[in-house]
């Protein structure tokens, strides 16, 4: 079965009624779908695994990924799917080593993505449009800026698919860039 991503993001709602953790499903989707068009991968699986990554987050914190993994599954998700999503959590709370391009991938941009977010809540224009890696750089050495990223798990998955930090920041904020409304970050541009 290939999953739709109308029907995805509707179970992604279900277990996720704040509206941050939508917000960053849908992050982490566009983030993935821009790295699957770079790499020339599966744009679509990409972008789902992106969006489903934290599905059991908002309803089982304590359950992270493994609920996640019984919930697709019921949903008929295939194994590769459920893989890539234990995977964003290795030494977190799984031992599933990421090991494809895709979860390397989703490991670099997870903890990325909300520290890109961070930057973006403090910019005058709240607007992602104008951010720059420059500026993520800068707020990425202010250990209390966003204390709850790990930066240390994103130079990991930054090392894992080869990309130095300052590239992988610039990738991320153009895939983000290109959702702007959706993801609540055009701000005033």
């Amino acid at each position: 079965m290939i999953p739709a991503r109308e029907d995805a993001f509707e179970l992604l709602k279900k277990y996720n009624d704040n509206d941050s953790l939508v917000k960053h499903g849908l992050a982490v989707e566009s983030a993935m779908r821009h790295f699957a068009k770079k790499f020339g991968e599966d744009e679509e699986m990409w972008g789902i695994v992106g969006l489903l990554h934290d599905l059991d987050y908002g309803k089982y914190p304590d359950e992270h990924c493994y609920k996640a993994k019984e919930i697709m599954e019921e949903n008929g998700y295939p194994e590769v799917y459920i893989r890539a999503m234990m995977s964003h959590a290795y030494g977190i709370c799984t031992d599933v080593e990421p090991l494809s391009l895709m979860e390397k991938t989703l490991y670099a941009v997870d903890e990325l993505t909300g520290l890109i977010t961070a930057c973006v809540y403090v910019r005058p224009s709240k607007s992602i449009l104008d951010l720059t890696p420059k500026s993520v750089k800068k707020k990425w050495k202010q250990k209390s800026f966003a204390a709850g990223v790990d930066r240390q798990t994103i130079e990991k998955g930054a090392q894992m698919i080869n990309m130095d930090i300052s590239e992988l920041i610039a990738e991320v904020i153009e895939g983000m860039q290109k959702d702007a409304q959706k993801l609540g970050l055009k701000g005033d541009l």
